[in-house]
């Protein structure tokens, strides 16, 4: 199973879920992304990785990319973090890709 996560940045909420993942089924693909481009290659958040690290998640090496039209071919489940989030991924998808 491929899954990735997605929100606004990707120096929130999907690099948490992505660590709470990789933590819980280390054995599965798991990636997070962000609808926008403008925090492309930051770290996350400083106080997010914080709260992660003191629950044993270390969010240290992520990167922040932006989702793209391959991650629809990329990963069996695209996780959507808010409905403006699964708006703007929904006006990516290609035509002819089943939800």
């Amino acid at each position: 199973m491929r899954i990735v996560f997605v929100c606004l940045g990707n120096i929130c909420r999907s690099p948490a879920a992505e660590g709470v993942m990789h933590k819980l089924a280390p054995d599965l693909t798991i990636d997070s992304a962000g609808t926008g481009g403008w925090h492309v290659g930051d770290a996350p958040y400083g106080l997010m990785q914080d709260a992660a690290k003191a629950r044993g998640i270390d969010l240290s090496a992520l990167r922040a990319r932006q989702f793209t039209i391959s991650d629809f071919e990329d990963f069996d489940l695209i996780v959507a973090m808010d409905r403006q989030n699964k708006a703007d991924i929904e006006r990516l998808r290609p035509a002819g890709n089943a939800t």
